[in-house]
């Protein structure tokens, strides 16, 4: 019952249920009669349901523009190195034997400037 109830709710961003943008109709809540035959209402319901199916699928990627726009925002361009370049190392993740230093607060937080050899990856 409630995964009936989270599949059939109206979501504010695609403006149609979960349901039916998976199966393009809404779900059965009891049973009918299907007849055999051609029916003008089932062609009339097709058609109504595929542009539904397009309108969620336009504001989905809409919506999926918009947050690839606003998390790009506080990215920054990563620095590519070169051989030769000097740059100081993070003492962030070195062990306190390897640097030599008692107390942790009184460690630099940066060591170097080092010369870059050679470009691993």
């Amino acid at each position: 019952m409630v995964e009936f109830a989270f599949n059939n709710k109206v979501y504010t961003v695609t403006k149609t249920s979960l349901f039916q943008v998976n199966y393009r109709r809404e779900p059965r809540i009891g049973f009918d009669i299907r007849k055999k035959g051609k029916n003008e209402k089932a062609e009339e319901f097709v058609g109504e349901m595929k542009e539904k199916y397009e309108e969620a699928r336009a504001a989905l990627v809409k919506s999926q523009e918009e947050m690839k726009r606003q998390t790009d925002r506080s990215r920054k361009e990563i620095e590519e190195y070169r051989v030769g370049d000097k740059v100081l190392i993070s003492t962030k993740d070195i062990s306190m034997e390897l640097i030599k230093r008692v107390i942790k607060k009184l460690t630099e937080k940066f060591i170097g400037p080092y010369v870059v050899r050679k470009i691993v990856s």
